[in-house]
């Protein structure tokens, strides 16, 4: 465990690049095209390689405001990533430009500009798994675990040791 905080943010960075790397291979070696909601899951791994690159470059910036940062990326990422699963689990219910439904309407201007405002991807389709989870719930615990481990060092290296971070 000592070895991981210590290398927490290094970490992160690895575990981004394999994430993204996994998603962009599905994407384009295996073509399956991902949702709108599969494209906001990415954007905290784009901020984790980010700031942590911008933290480790400036190494007497105060590490505190990283783990407050990777806190914020790591929630708004759990927030999509578990909706995604509720969609697809029809547990919730997608936003309109991601679920492919059309609303009634007697307007034929209204009708088209529904379907061409549609996504091409249904996000509450399925479109892989393995070991019977889907790409969203894979995402969501490993997200849920950074976060957990993100939490503790930061309780841990703030306010249990009060060492400045």
């Amino acid at each position: 465990m000592k070895y991981v905080k210590k290398n927490w943010f290094g970490i992160l960075i690895f575990v981004s690049f394999v994430a993204l790397g996994s998603a962009y291979i599905a994407e384009y070696i295996f073509n399956l095209e991902p949702c709108k909601m599969c494209l906001k899951q990415r954007h905290p791994y784009y901020f984790l390689i980010i700031i942590s690159l911008i933290f480790f470059l400036f190494k007497k910036q105060k590490k505190f405001l990283l783990f407050i940062f990777n806190e914020l990326a790591l929630i708004y990422g759990l927030f999509y990533s578990l909706w995604h699963v509720g969609i697809e689990q029809k547990i919730f219910k997608g936003p309109a430009s991601c679920s492919g439904t059309l609303s009634q309407t007697n307007s034929i201007q209204n009708l088209k500009e529904q379907i061409t405002s549609q996504s091409i991807v249904n996000c509450s389709e399925i479109s892989w798994v393995i070991l019977g989870f889907s790409a969203a719930t894979i995402n969501s615990i490993l997200l849920l675990f950074i976060l957990i481990f993100n939490t503790i060092f930061m309780i841990n290296n703030y306010y249990v040791s009060n060492k400045k971070i």
